[in-house]
């Protein structure tokens, strides 16, 4: 590592996680969490855990690739089945949706945590996160759940880089948040739209498409794929096999977002 500052952010890390002595790691298979847990491991051996939600809003693919990458590396991995309805309000969609969602999903990995006799909970978030609108991370603050990845300072493209240095397979993973943030504030989530939103991403994914989101408006489609894409995905047949797929999913449109792929799209309305 030749990045003095990187180098010292990366220490600051493990030095925290190392105060901890045991730690219960927040992990999706994200780019962070992947990060997060391999640091923590590396650093407390078997008194790192992963927990892991398993919900409709969690893609399929995420939640195999977090099973498989706990088996594989030998880490223990406990997983929380939640529902929509175990979460008051999440249904109705409201502007604070991830806020009333982290409440109750981290209250019971804190449950969980603690079952273990494991008094610290952490989770992957990082620096960039401050700069869109979060409001999970206030959920978090307020149960205490601890975030070592922002405390030393480290933004995504560091976390790529570390994650680079240590053979990840997430280290050019694009990035994938709940599905939940693919339909707009004020309109009911269900399990059906999740669905759509999810089998639409897997399509874009298997078309070898980098960095995308199928946003669903109603029966609308709304793609977002990153600029240098858009030509590649108008050419035929491409573009007809993305049609018809979408439409085979249930949607009666399909649009294309000329301002292409931006993480937090749906906050631009508050």
């Amino acid at each position: 590592m030749t990045d003095i500052k990187l180098e010292q952010k990366y220490k600051k890390l493990k030095e925290n996680i190392k105060q901890m002595e045991r730690a219960a790691v927040a992990f999706s298979a994200g780019v962070d969490s992947t990060f997060l847990l391999t640091v923590a491991e590396h650093v407390l051996g078997s008194c790192a855990v992963a927990v892991s939600v398993e919900a409709d809003w969690v893609p399929l693919r995420e939640r195999r690739e977090a099973e498989d990458f706990c088996k594989c590396r030998g880490i223990r991995r406990i997983c929380l089945g939640v529902k929509a309805e175990d979460i008051p309000g999440f249904a109705e969609n409201p502007p604070e949706r991830c806020y009333l969602c982290k409440k109750v999903l981290f209250t019971k990995i804190i449950e969980a945590a603690r079952a273990e006799g494991i008094a610290y909970v952490v989770e992957g978030s990082n620096t960039d996160d401050l700069f869109d609108y979060r409001p999970g991370l206030k959920a978090l603050g307020e149960l205490g759940v601890k975030s070592p990845l922002r405390e030393a300072g480290l933004c995504k493209a560091e976390i790529r880089e570390l994650s680079r240095m240590l053979n990840l397979p997430t280290a050019e993973k694009p990035s994938f948040a709940c599905l939940a943030s693919r339909i707009p504030y004020g309109e009911i989530i269900t399990a059906e739209k999740l669905s759509m939103a999810q089998q639409g991403e897997q399509l874009l994914l298997e078309k070898g498409f980098g960095q995308f989101r199928v946003r669903v408006h109603g029966n609308l489609a709304r793609i977002e794929v990153l600029p240098e894409e858009m030509e590649r995905l108008m050419h035929e047949p491409l573009r007809g096999e993305i049609y018809r797929g979408l439409k085979k999913l249930g949607f009666s449109y399909v649009a294309l977002d000329l301002k292409g792929y931006r993480t937090g799209s749906l906050n631009e309305v508050l």
